[in-house]
């Protein structure tokens, strides 16, 4: 009876931290994070293959949408986007990542029960980027409404109005960047709540900055391939960066002092 109101006081003195301490890595360090995230996608290739289809059926049809109901502006616009709702397709193949580093044979089964549990902080988190996402939107139409594009635009119109996008969808896209980077993975692995995720997502991003401006350079040319490939590149690409992703956070982050949520059976 006298241990547990010690062991409850000892736990009140020495709370976790707010933030999650960070790692400091070197400017190259993208490159192995590609690699690891290259081979793990051949070890579970089943997997990484059928979640790759289903991300590229996604894709192909929202885009189509985007372009019936808007033409080419919305479905720049949707695009564009793409790049902030992106790292919640690739939330369930964080567990993939935990499997193999645990010597287990990743599963389809098992990969979507381990998502049982951080479901909720997911949604929250899927929340969050649906606002942006929508912000982004509007602030793409409004760029349209000042530049826009009528009938058959000659190439300094598209050119003018892809610049003046991209810069707007660049502050967008760097806010959600440093917010994802590191937390989806954590939130998938460890039992933490989704602010201290966020937080230290972004102290990781800005205690790196050299490397994590190299690894958001990276993950935008790919998605450019990508879609340059009318979406079949997608195929490879989002496990490939889900799983480079994962070992990006085991690099940046020492999780040690949180809690691993437990493993479905």
């Amino acid at each position: 009876m006298v241990n547990k109101p010690m062991k409850r006081a000892h736990h009140e003195e020495n709370p976790l931290p707010f933030v999650v301490p960070h790692r400091s890595v070197p400017l190259m360090a993208p490159f192995g994070w590609l690699a690891e995230g290259w081979r793990d996608l051949w070890k579970a290739k089943q997997v990484s293959l059928v979640y790759g289809w289903a991300v590229f059926a996604i894709s192909v049809l929202v885009a189509g949408m985007a372009y019936l109901m808007g033409g080419i502006v919305l479905l720049i616009t949707a695009l564009s986007g793409f790049v902030i709702v992106a790292p919640l397709l690739a939330f369930a193949l964080y567990s993939v990542s935990r499997q193999l580093c645990e010597g287990k044979e990743p599963s389809l089964p098992h990969t979507f029960r381990a998502m049982r549990k951080p479901a909720a902080n997911a949604l929250v988190f899927a929340l969050v980027l649906l606002v942006i996402f929508m912000i982004w939107a509007r602030a793409g139409m409004m760029v349209h409404v000042f530049f826009p594009l009528e009938g058959q635009p000659e190439l300094a119109e598209i050119t003018t109005f892809l610049a003046i996008g991209s810069a707007v969808g660049a502050v967008f896209a760097a806010i959600t960047f440093a917010a994802v980077a590191t937390s989806l993975p954590m939130l998938a692995n460890r039992d933490v709540d989704v602010i201290t995720a966020v937080v230290s997502s972004i102290n990781a991003v800005l205690r790196n900055k050299p490397a994590m401006g190299l690894w958001a350079g990276m993950i935008i040319i790919l998605t450019l391939v990508g879609f340059a490939t009318a979406f079949f590149g997608l195929v490879l690409i989002i496990p490939w960066l889900a799983y480079s992703t994962w070992h990006s956070y085991r690099d940046l982050l020492d999780v040690s002092q949180w809690p691993i949520l437990e493993a479905p059976e």
